[in-house]
């Protein structure tokens, strides 16, 4: 693997053509969803007005209703890594974020320090940063454990959750937490679920100080028309949202059973990605590329190769063929 591109974040089918060579390339490197909400393109957007505080509003309680949170906790940002990084300029004091994890979560805090999961202890009293369920290994935590860490955090430190691939896993959300005196802060994608990455539309769930700060620094357009059209729309479509879950969780035991065939261990309990331990993560990654397959490998985690879920049988089996048999 020559370049550290694809070790960044996922996608990239462009350059892995020009690298690699090959057409008809089957993109497993994301965590989206296969499956995209099928009406996006149906719904009507408005491009010639700018969008309207009410429009803004109506968004924001379709998402607190898909989300089990009061509206008045909500905002809506242009994707979660903007609302990320915005947030992060708003907390201050000590920080520690939750290794593996988004290179956005190292960044949010100035001065935030890595700490692994089995050490949280020693985060006690400070801002402590992490996804449930996490990226890339999909570990989950409960409920419980989460209230854990947030009284854990005493008077001066925040619990900052990103929730982005929480979708799949409504009984493990926390958003329904949040409040005027919890210090803690909920971040929820659209794109990831929903398949429609390039809406670029996501939300901050918080106290209202929080809030109204993250409302002045948007300003008065936050997010664009479609995705406020389509987000609305989409959260709204409880029938589609409800046998999606089913979907993905039985795809996903599908190509778990693949995996376990050929010999893989696999790690990992959101049904959008899969986590898989080899040999040599990159060599495998190489292999795979050669034909036109383009999953995720890892620096710090030269054992492990990311795999988003195919989204046909036909796809899944052109996958499972290409891998070499493991141990």
């Amino acid at each position: 693997m020559t370049s550290p591109r694809w070790t960044w974040h996922g996608g990239g089918i462009a350059a892995a053509r020009a690298h690699f060579g090959g057409e008809d390339w089957l993109d497993l490197s994301t965590g989206i969803n296969p499956h995209a909400w099928p009406h996006a393109n149906a719904v009507p957007v408005d491009w010639r007005a700018l969008p309207g505080e009410d429009d803004v509003a109506a968004l924001e309680r379709a998402a607190a209703a898909h989300f089990g949170c009061d509206a008045g906790s909500v905002c809506a940002v242009p994707g979660t890594e903007v609302g990320l990084r915005l947030a992060g300029e708003l907390l201050d004091g000590r920080a520690c974020h939750v290794t593996p994890t988004y290179r956005t979560h190292t960044e949010m805090v100035t001065g935030s320090r890595p700490i692994a999961i089995d050490t949280l202890d020693q985060a006690d009293g400070s801002t402590l940063i992490l996804a449930n369920p996490n990226n890339p290994d999909g570990r989950l935590l409960s409920r419980d454990q989460i209230d854990d860490l947030l009284a854990r955090r005493g008077a001066n430190g925040w619990l900052v959750l990103d929730e982005a691939f929480a979708d799949c896993h409504p009984n493990h959300t926390v958003a329904d937490r949040v409040s005027d005196e919890q210090r803690l802060l909920v971040f929820r994608s659209f794109g990831k679920f929903f398949g429609l990455a390039g809406v670029r539309l996501g939300f901050v769930i918080g106290p209202r100080q929080i809030i109204d700060d993250l409302r002045r620094r948007l300003g008065a357009w936050p997010v664009s028309a479609a995705a406020i059209a389509i987000g609305t729309a989409a959260y709204a479509d409880r029938a589609w949202t409800a046998m999606m879950r089913r979907r993905l969780e039985a795809e996903a035991a599908r190509l778990d059973a693949e995996l376990h065939r050929r010999g893989y261990r696999v790690i990992g309990a959101c049904p959008l990605f899969r986590l898989i331990e080899c040999a040599d993560g990159a060599a495998l990654f190489d292999h795979l590329a050669m034909r036109a397959i383009l999953t995720r490998p890892f620096v710090h985690q030269p054992q492990w190769l990311r795999v988003g879920l195919p989204d046909s049988e036909e796809r899944l089996a052109r996958f499972i063929s290409a891998l070499p048999d493991h141990g």
